[in-house]
Order: structure tokens, then sequence, then C-alpha cells
């Protein structure tokens, strides 16, 4: 296993979605999802996690219409995913 952000599900969703992530061994995670101009818009993680597959369900509810990004860091592992909330 190695770290890594999965493609969220259902992309585009309407308002909730699930984003996957696989941490090798425990260790400082940070999650965040930012609007397309790089604003902060929620910390869904920010913790020591264990190893493992994890899932954590974002609800856009109260976002608007357009696309957001999911950032994780872990130790020296950085990603991001595109994904798309239509109302």
């Amino acid at each position: 296993m190695e770290f890594s952000l999965s493609q969220n599900y259902p992309n585009p969703f309407n308002p909730v979605t699930i984003i996957e992530f696989a941490v090798p061994r425990q260790t400082l995670v940070s999650v965040k999802v930012y609007n397309i101009r790089g604003q902060e818009i929620a910390t869904l993680k920010d913790e020591t996690m264990r190893p493992g597959y994890h899932r954590i369900a974002f609800d856009g509810l109260e976002l608007a219409s357009g696309i957001y990004l999911i950032r994780m860091k872990a130790d020296d592992f950085a990603s991001v995913r595109k994904m798309l909330l239509l109302k």
C-alpha cells in the first residue's frame, strides 16, 4: 500500500460525495477542500491517522454549484483532485 487520494464519487455530486484515501503508515494527514480560487472551504482531516483505507463523506449543501478541489497531504505526499458540485 502507498499514499493515494482517489477520485470522489459520485462526481458530479449533489450534495454529498465520498472521498477515499490510503495511508500506508501512521502519520499526520491533512485533507482539505478548496474553491477554484484556492480559498480553503473545509478541513476534513488534520490528524494523525492509522494505516489503511479511509473514507470521508463531504456535504456541499451550503456551497454554490461549481468546481472544488480536494487536497491531501501526508509526509512528502501531496495530491489534488477536482470535484464538481451540481445543484
